[in-house]
């Protein structure tokens, strides 16, 4: 579930920056971008972090 979070919110940062590279507007600013990209390496790390300890305990 993390993992296709983590997707989800790289989809978007690629979306938005295939916007502004096109020279339209972007969606996100900078900060958004920067919070974007925050929030994608949590839900990323917490997804690894996850898998290992389930890997750990032997589940």
């Amino acid at each position: 579930m993390l993992l296709v979070l983590a997707a989800v919110l790289f989809a978007a940062f690629v979306i938005n920056v295939s916007i502004g590279s096109f020279g339209a507007t972007p969606l996100l600013g900078n900060v958004g971008e920067m919070l974007l990209l925050f929030a994608i390496s949590i839900a990323f790390t917490a997804a690894v972090l996850k898998r290992e300890a389930k890997k750990r305990t032997g589940e």
